[in-house]
C-alpha cells in the first residue's frame, strides 16, 4: 500500500484586474517562477455582487497560504479578512475609473474558461461597485492590520498611487511603495513581490521555487 508524503506544497490564490482572467500573463510568470507551488486563478466574474461571495467562497474552500491580487484584484484580496495577502496597485475606487469602468461591451484581454471574448458594463455595475466600495473597508480586527501587505508602484499610470497608498495605511501596516507602474511584470515580480513572499512564508516559499518531485517520488511505501 502506498501513501502521498504528508508534504503540501505552497497554495497561493491570484486575482486578476479587470477584463483579465485567471489564464493572464501575471499567472503564467508565477506558474513559471514557482514551479511546485499550486497556483490557483479564478476567472472573476464582472459585477462585484457576484464576484465577491464566489471568491469569499474559494478562499474558505481552499484555505492558501497567500493571496495575491493585481488593480481590482488587489482591492478584492484586502476584502479576505483573516487571510495573508498581498495587495498590488489596488484598485479601491473603480467605479470612479471612467476611463476603465464605463457601460457598454468590452474585450476580454485574456482567455476566460467559458470562452467568452466580450462582457457588458451596466449602470448598475457601476452602481454595484460603488455600493461595495463604501463597504470594503468594514470588519477589520487589529490582527488583520498585520495580515495585508500592500505594493503601491510609484509610477501607476491607472490608480493615483498616493491615494491608494494613504487609504490602505489608514488601515494596515505594512506597504511599501515601489519603482514600477500598474503592470505586474516579470521585473517587478522579481524584484518586490517574490522578495516578499519568501519573507512571509519562509520554507514554504523555498520549496515552490524548486522543480517539482516526478510522480515516483511523491509517494513511498507504508
Amino acid at each position: 500500500e502506498f501513501r502521498r508524503v504528508l508534504f503540501r506544497s505552497m497554495k497561493l490564490i491570484y486575482f486578476h484586474g479587470f477584463a483579465s482572467s485567471g489564464a493572464s500573463g501575471t499567472v503564467q510568470l508565477l506558474r513559471k517562477m514557482l514551479p511546485s507551488a499550486e497556483v490557483i486563478a479564478p476567472d472573476i466574474p464582472v459585477d462585484p455582487e457576484e464576484a465577491l461571495p464566489m471568491l469569499h467562497e474559494l478562499v474558505e474552500t481552499e484555505q492558501p497560504d497567500i493571496i495575491v491580487g493585481t488593480s481590482m484584484g488587489g482591492m478584492y484580496v484586502q476584502q479576505m479578512h483573516g487571510h495573508l495577502r498581498v495587495c498590488v496597485n489596488p484598485a479601491f475606487r473603480m467605479s470612479t475609473m471612467s476611463k476603465v469602468l464605463h457601460t457598454g461591451e468590452h474585450k476580454w484581454l485574456n482567455g476566460r474558461k467559458d470562452s467568452a471574448k466580450t462582457f457588458r458594463v451596466t449602470a448598475d455595475t457601476i452602481k454595484h461597485f460603488n455600493q461595495m466600495e463604501r463597504k470594503q473597508f468594514d470588519g477589520i480586527t487589529p490582527d488583520d492590520k498585520d495580515l495585508c501587505y500592500g505594493l503601491f508602484g510609484i509610477n501607476d499610470e491607472f490608480v493615483n498611487p498616493v491615494n491608494a497608498y494613504n487609504t490602505f495605511t489608514k488601515y494596515y501596516h505594512h506597504a511599501e511603495r515601489i519603482e514600477a507602474g500598474h503592470q505586474l511584470n516579470e521585473k517587478v515580480l522579481r524584484k518586490y513581490l517574490l522578495p516578499l513572499l519568501k519573507q512571509l512564508l519562509g520554507s514554504k516559499y523555498d520549496e515552490a521555487e524548486k522543480e517539482p518531485l516526478p510522480d515516483y517520488m511523491k509517494y513511498m511505501q507504508q
